[in-house]
């Protein structure tokens, strides 16, 4: 298993367009995709000082699922043009990292 995370920060004043924009256009536009192997998506936000900050995590079952969702550099974040509208800053690259071990209790 594959997590995919990204940052995005914006104004307190729009992270209310935003996270509207993620969930009703840019989830939806990935769902859309029907990549092989992508797992689930969690969507998280927090206040900060003066923004508030975005996280998503992404679960694919492979490297090669993640290249299937943005191509061959598959580091490279995917920030459709109207998320970016609203946005203040965001990671240009998103961070994989391998599942290694999970437990619920």
């Amino acid at each position: 298993m594959i997590k995919r995370i990204w940052h995005g920060y914006t104004t307190p004043e729009n992270a209310d367009t935003y996270e509207s924009i993620l969930r009703s256009e840019v989830i939806k536009g990935i769902e859309g995709k029907a990549i092989p192997g992508f797992r689930r998506i969690e969507v998280m936000r927090r206040p900060l000082d003066d923004e508030v900050e975005f996280i998503t995590i992404m679960e694919f079952d492979s490297i090669d699922n993640v290249k299937a969702f943005v191509g061959d550099d598959h580091e490279r974040a995917y920030v459709p043009d109207e998320a970016r509208r609203v946005l203040k800053r965001f990671d240009e690259r998103s961070q994989h990292y391998e599942l290694r071990d999970l437990r619920s209790y």
